[in-house]
């Protein structure tokens, strides 16, 4: 045991394998912990806020501001003010006025708006519909506010309902976001029902492993039980088990997966149940791999031996057998678990998944992100994450499976 251990220590492939698995599975358990409260609470109602920094600008208004004179702030503010859509408009207008804008760079916002104040001229705009006309005008305007406007007024409705002025905001104010009551940092932005994607996905991801583990030992357990029976008395009990099994296999996995899981009520599958029904449409394989090894061990010396000792069928099976074939379950198990957490992925995505109110899973955040139409709108903090995290999970797994079959089989050591 000592020296399997040491060579399993020296498989690069697992270690790689194992570390990352573990990096995930700490990062599950200690993140409730330093950051408790509850995945799927709503903190905002719009939907898909970007990644970044939140500041309350009521509590804002009210700090203590600092003077800077920074460089490009005013450029700056320009670019952020004017959208895609601007930019498209203003490409529009100029190639409507018959300019080459083959060379012009959308991003320029220097060049941009120094086109636009040589060409704009909104007495004479021909060849263009009224409304093209009117939303030109409109952005004009907006452009020459922005950059007229050196004060902001903040005010304050009084007692007689009357609005008060309460202050002045200046370009060149600034204020310490620590000196602002509330700000909120989201990693990760929100989803589609303005929850803090970072929090759901690591909540998620605890979920779908456990979804992945107990598919695991069912499967597992459900196909070496069979495969050493099958194996072990032959015959009439063997040719039973394996037409079962072979019932099984020629039955596509998925589709008996997707029949069962939607002839169970919605709100009555939660992640085990999930879990379980994975698991017992998984095992067919493993007992077919269990029962052939069995077969090969049978009729060994030492399991001879042990029936002519008049040894229990159970003992000779657990002490004179099933040690043999322990390296290979092990193997089975882990590439169970990994096929358990995307066999729930795919399932979710059908919405045939754990109930979408309770409990967040990997599969779940896909199909929120996929119904709202997170990849076409580039909210791509409410996917791209959850298809990393399932990558790295499914990439952990097989290395840590390939490193052992490398330490268990001698032909495939290098």
């Amino acid at each position: 045991m000592n020296n399997i251990l040491r060579d399993i220590r020296r498989s690069p492939r697992f270690m790689i394998g194992f570390i990352i698995f573990l990096c995930i599975l700490v990062m599950c358990i200690l993140y409730p912990l330093l950051s408790p409260g509850d995945p799927l609470a709503m903190i905002g109602r719009g939907t898909f806020a970007a990644p970044g920094t939140y500041v309350s600008l009521y509590d804002a208004t009210s700090a203590k501001t600092e003077t800077l004179l920074l460089e490009d702030a005013d450029e700056k503010r320009l670019a952020a003010a004017m959208s895609d859509e601007d930019r498209v408009s203003m490409i529009n207008y100029f190639t409507l006025c018959g300019m080459d804008v083959s060379d012009l760079d959308p991003q320029d916002t220097d060049r941009m708006i120094e086109l636009w104040q040589e060409v704009f001229d909104e007495n004479d705009m021909p060849k263009m519909t009224n409304a093209q006309r009117r939303d030109f005008r409109n952005f004009d305007k907006r452009l020459k506010e922005l950059q007229a406007s050196d004060t902001l007024y903040v005010m304050d409705r009084g007692e007689d309902g009357e609005y008060e002025e309460r202050g002045t905001v200046s370009k060149t104010d600034y204020v310490n976001a620590s000196a602002v009551a509330n700000t909120r940092t989201l990693l990760l932005g929100t989803d589609n029902f303005g929850r803090d994607t970072l929090r759901e996905l690591i909540y998620a991801t605890g979920t779908s492993l456990l979804v992945g583990f107990v598919a695991g030992l069912v499967a597992t357990f459900v196909g070496l039980t069979l495969g050493l029976l099958a194996g072990y008395l032959g015959g009439i009990a063997d040719d039973f088990i394996m037409f079962i099994t072979n019932l099984f296999t020629v039955i596509p996995g998925f589709v008996l997966l997707i029949l069962i899981s939607s002839s169970v009520d919605a709100d009555l599958r939660g992640p085990t149940l999930v879990a379980i029904i994975i698991g017992v449409t998984s095992w067919p394989w493993t007992t077919r791999s269990v029962r052939a090894q069995v077969v090969s061990l049978r009729n060994r010396d030492h399991v001879n031996l042990s029936k002519l000792s008049g040894h229990s069928m159970i003992r000779i099976v657990l002490t004179d057998i099933l040690p043999y074939v322990a390296s290979y379950v092990v193997m089975a198990f882990i590439l169970q678990v990994s096929s358990g957490i995307l066999a729930e992925a795919q399932l979710s995505m059908l919405g045939l998944g754990p109930k979408t109110t309770t409990t967040p899973t990997l599969g779940l955040m896909m199909q929120w992100a996929m119904k709202y139409s997170a990849h076409t709108n580039g909210s791509w903090w409410a996917y791209f994450p959850v298809i990393l995290v399932i990558t790295l999970i499914s990439f952990s797994l097989n290395l840590m499976n390939t490193g052992l079959d490398q330490v268990f089989n001698p032909t495939l050591r290098d």
